[in-house]
């Protein structure tokens, strides 16, 4: 329910807020009576979508990712990834690395880069207030999220240039060009390789720096490949899916003047604001990957067999309207269940806290500085960068 005097605003009607589907609805449902979709790969998935049941699936052991990772398993990517990325390990071995590097990603881990993130907006504002055609996709968000991690791993500035079309690269996952992306993943793997084993430059003082020096801290130590996985989640995480959130959520706040004016008028509902937004706007044109159920386990719409290929469509779930009343209105004072964008349990996302804190610190910044910001363009004209697990405006033109 909205509690706030502020009349309801939705995101429904933005253009481009919602992304096409990547999969394709089959008439019929499975033999436990779950609706099945058909993924990129050509198997056959269960889409579940009611948010008791994703959230079933997302932290139930039963539901493995491990077992998708593998050759013309199903998947919505075009290749398998490193099996050492967190997102596509199964208990024993994702509790190891992940509590490996926990601490530096909780909340309070990440609050020491707030002072870094003031820093590097005030400059980037500055110069979108001198400019004569100011976009505040250009000049602020572009290169904020790399240029933020890089000082929290240690990666030199002059690195973000060659590292990100490599990385832009692999979220856009495309099936048109498979040896471009694999090409482009090589590289990039062995660019993540060089700084873990020094063989290029870092900066003195980062988690990578600390990451190679404690690696010995769990049993067995971390090798060479583990470490590159954790990097290769942040590397990709906290630039490209930082940039995708924070661009689509500026988006939605200069299609709706009303929020924009509250955040102006009261900043301290930026942190609310950002995730209540955040529920509401998928990451790419997916909200989770697959997972195959290892029992037979009963949900509200069925049952999944043994054996069964599993969709968890987090984005249906995040608009569960028995979980979220009225779900697609925008409501900074919300309260109730967590939604389920980061993931739950195992998978939540590992840099979570970082993305929150970081959003919230350009929307107020922005807000403080720009209490009348408009958007300087018909919204449905913009251009789009769209791909697996990249979607966002590449242009957002504004006034003020």
């Amino acid at each position: 329910m909205t509690t706030s005097t502020t009349a309801p605003t939705t995101v429904e009607g933005i253009p481009h807020v919602d992304p096409q589907p990547t999969f394709v609805p089959m008439a019929e449902r499975s033999a436990g009576g779950i609706p099945q979709i058909t993924l990129p790969s050509g198997h056959t998935a269960l889409h579940v979508t009611r948010y008791v049941d994703v959230h079933r699936v997302l932290t139930g052991p039963q539901f493995g990712r491990t077992v998708t990772n593998v050759e013309d398993g199903p998947s919505f990517l075009p290749t398998i990834m490193p099996k050492e990325l967190l997102l596509n390990l199964d208990a024993p071995d994702h509790a190891r690395m992940r509590g490996f590097v926990n601490a530096d990603y909780s909340a309070a881990g990440v609050d020491k880069l707030r002072p870094v993130v003031r820093e590097l907006l005030a400059g980037k504002i500055a110069r979108l207030r001198a400019e004569e055609s100011p976009d505040l996709f250009r000049t602020v968000l572009d290169t904020l999220p790399a240029e933020v991690n890089g000082r929290f791993l240690g990666i030199p500035d002059e690195d973000i240039a060659y590292y990100r079309p490599l990385g832009h690269t692999v979220q856009v996952a495309s099936h048109e060009d498979v040896p471009g992306l694999v090409a482009d993943f090589t590289e990039l793997y062995t660019y993540l390789a060089g700084l873990v084993s020094g063989a290029r430059p870092r900066a003195e003082g980062g988690l990578i720096d600390r990451f190679v020096a404690a690696r010995g801290s769990v049993e067995p130590p971390l090798d060479d490949a583990e470490l590159i996985g954790i990097l290769l989640g942040s590397v990709l995480g906290a630039d490209q899916n930082i940039l995708s959130v924070a661009s689509k959520i500026l988006y939605v706040l200069l299609c709706r003047p009303a929020l924009w004016q509250r955040l102006a008028q009261e900043p301290e509902v930026a942190d609310r604001l950002v995730d209540e937004l955040i529920r509401l706007i998928p990451l790419g044109n997916i909200s989770a990957f697959p997972r195959v159920a290892s029992e037979r386990v009963e949900i509200s719409g069925g049952f999944i067999e043994e054996g069964d290929v599993v969709y968890p469509d987090a984005f249906r779930a995040n608009r569960d309207p028995e979980v979220f009343a009225d779900p697609l209105t925008v409501d900074v004072d919300r309260t109730g269940r967590r939604h389920l964008q980061f993931g739950y349990g195992m998978h939540h996302c590992m840099g979570a806290a970082l993305a929150r804190m970081e959003i919230a610190e350009l929307l107020t910044a922005l807000a403080a500085e720009f209490p009348t910001l408009t958007l300087d363009a018909d919204p449905a004209t913009l251009p789009w960068d769209s791909g697996v697990i990249l979607r966002r405006p590449t242009a957002l033109p504004v006034r003020w």
